[in-house]
């Protein structure tokens, strides 16, 4: 059985979503995962899915940066697989699609991760130099600052008598920004 798995990292993404589930659909994945999650945070509907796979199946993901972050990720996870006699297959691979359940497949994918993670961190390395020059330049604002421009609204959820978690998820915010939005109107 092929069973897919497609992530973005927002919830803004729905187009890229939406064009996942229909690549992994067309690539006759029977059962689809969804989640909009960073690669960072806990993505359970990937448990969820590592799960469900059985001997003989295969995972199914449109790219590699889907499944994982950095090379020692995504070993874990295909070593995991591999390990259970699950195959992988990433559908977009330059011009090709990979399939990890043979030797070559396997070595390609781990050269191309290594590559992926390298471009990856010449990003971060551009992106601090021309934060520090914005910020020599005094030119930098940061981060724009969602948890507080939604304290407000916090603080009218927990008026309505709503729980800290309640709060936290239907505004998109860390349960520790609601309790310092409430401390900062005085309520807790």
């Amino acid at each position: 059985m092929q069973v897919g798995y497609a992530r973005t990292s927002t919830e803004e993404q729905v187009a890229g979503l939406e064009a996942q589930v229909r690549d992994l659909k067309s690539a006759g994945c029977e059962e689809v995962y969804t989640e909009q999650v960073s690669a960072l945070g806990d993505r359970k509907e990937l448990d969820r899915a590592l799960k469900f796979l059985r001997k003989g199946d295969t995972l199914v993901i449109t790219k590699i940066d889907r499944l994982a972050r950095n090379t020692r990720t995504l070993a874990d996870i295909v070593d995991g697989l591999h390990g259970r006699g699950v195959g992988l297959k990433v559908l977009q691979f330059g011009k090709d699609t990979l399939d990890t359940t043979g030797a070559y497949g396997r070595l390609m994918l781990n050269m191309f991760a290594a590559f992926a993670e390298f471009e990856r961190d010449l990003m971060r390395e551009r992106q601090k130099e021309g934060i520090a020059k914005a910020k020599a330049e005094r030119k930098y604002k940061g981060r724009k600052p969602t948890a507080r421009a939604k304290a407000g609204e916090a603080v009218v959820l927990f008026q309505q008598q709503k729980t800290v978690s309640e709060i936290a998820a239907s505004l998109g915010i860390g349960r520790a920004s609601v309790y310092r939005a409430l401390a900062a109107a005085g309520l807790k």
